[in-house]
């Protein structure tokens, strides 16, 4: 089942972004002449996405503002979180009517990567089986990154489920989220309204092996702080 809705996490602080951030959110923050949220809603509309849903908090009439005023594909639906921020688990429940009960993407405005053609997010929706799992997340090899350091985040186990890196045996290969997924909806049912991460919804559907991924083929950039952004807009400017 390939989604045609999404859900934009673009609610955050952006704290680390600062000074950029001072005057605005970090989903306006731009890479290359164009916000971040921008990349962002364009690769999911090449991705098939007719209807996004984009949660706010962080200068909430700005973004409203710049969404407002977006032309073309895809058709955006706020979910409001200035009187309260949700972080990404509670952000999902808050918009869970929004999105209906099909499967959506859900994607980050800092997962930062050229692909003209929507091939990664083609290849991601492509190999998800609502019967099977809960999610299917993209994910990128530690030589095919930038902004990200650490051990990894996830490791492929017995018929492609993943677990957790920490949990993997030795030499298994890291793997880090690049910032998007595939979710089924269900996923969020008896969760409460309230900040929490979306970690604790992975960490269920994990433990019941219905996690899967992608391992992308583009050059993945993690634009989180100034010199992430100023490292991606010399890789735009070199065509690297």
């Amino acid at each position: 089942m390939r989604p045609h809705r999404a859900m934009v996490m673009a609610a955050g602080l952006g704290t680390r972004m600062r000074p950029l951030t001072d005057d605005r959110p970090k989903a306006l923050v731009e890479v290359g002449g164009r916000a971040l949220l921008d990349w962002t809603l364009d690769a999911l509309a090449r991705g098939g996405v007719e209807e996004a849903v984009v949660n706010i908090h962080h200068f909430a009439d700005r973004m409203r503002a710049h969404l407002e005023n977006r032309q073309g594909a895809p058709l955006i639906h706020v979910s409001d979180e200035t009187e309260r921020l949700l972080e990404t688990g509670g952000g999902l429940v808050k918009a869970a009517p929004l999105l209906g009960a099909d499967p959506v993407f859900v994607a980050n405005i800092d997962a930062f990567w050229i692909d003209e053609g929507g091939v990664e997010l083609n290849r991601l929706a492509g190999g998800f089986d609502p019967e099977a799992m809960d999610f299917r997340l993209l994910l990128a090899r530690k030589n095919n990154l930038l902004g990200l350091e650490g051990a990894g985040d996830f490791a492929f186990a017995e018929g492609g489920r993943l677990i957790r890196f920490k949990d993997a045996p030795a030499g298994a290969e890291p793997l880090f989220y690049a910032g998007v997924q595939v979710m089924h909806p269900r996923v969020l049912a008896g969760w409460p309204c309230e900040p929490f991460s979306t970690n604790r919804l992975w960490d269920v559907a994990l433990k019941a092996g219905r996690v899967t991924g992608q391992v992308m083929d583009a050059f993945w950039m993690h634009v989180g702080d100034p010199q992430s952004r100023d490292a991606a807009e010399n890789r735009l400017v070199s065509g690297a």
